[in-house]
């Protein structure tokens, strides 16, 4: 079994929390794939029961326009049902991109092992990677 992980990093603080995920994931005993949202497939990663989705917060609490915005927009119609993580990092603001994105998916059908997703404020602290890894465990728990 396989559990992806998707992500667009800019300075590197959401991809170091998709590796966390990766390792919880791991630690449940399930492979994880982990890549950027240029190499994604939306069709591929919706027919997976379980997956997780990283983006930092961009501009005015946004998800990053030219990659991850498109990508979400394509697999939003397709993840009712699925099981699905949300993470990323922010640098100003207070998390309200989460906040939105979460809401989204919850409308869109997913159900969140997180409901609030996780976030970090500019590189994850220990305690923000432990949580990724918990919640990979939990997301893999349930692929």
């Amino acid at each position: 079994m396989s559990v992806s992980v998707v992500y667009w990093s800019g300075t590197g603080n959401t991809q170091a929390m998709a590796e966390a995920v990766a390792e919880g994931i791991r630690a449940a005993g399930a492979e994880a794939d982990v890549m950027e949202v240029a190499n994604a497939d939306a069709a591929a990663l919706a027919a997976e029961n379980a997956f997780a989705l990283g983006c930092p917060s961009m501009g005015a609490e946004q998800l990053e326009e030219t990659e991850m915005e498109p990508f979400v927009e394509t697999l939003e119609p397709l993840v009712s049902g699925k099981k699905i993580l949300l993470f990323g990092s922010y640098g100003w603001g207070d998390g309200e991109w989460m906040r939105d994105w979460t809401e989204r998916m919850k409308n869109a059908g997913a159900v969140l092992v997180r409901d609030e997703g996780i976030i970090a404020n500019e590189a994850p602290d220990d305690g923000a990677l432990e949580e990724c890894r918990a919640a990979g465990r939990d997301l893999a728990a349930g692929a």
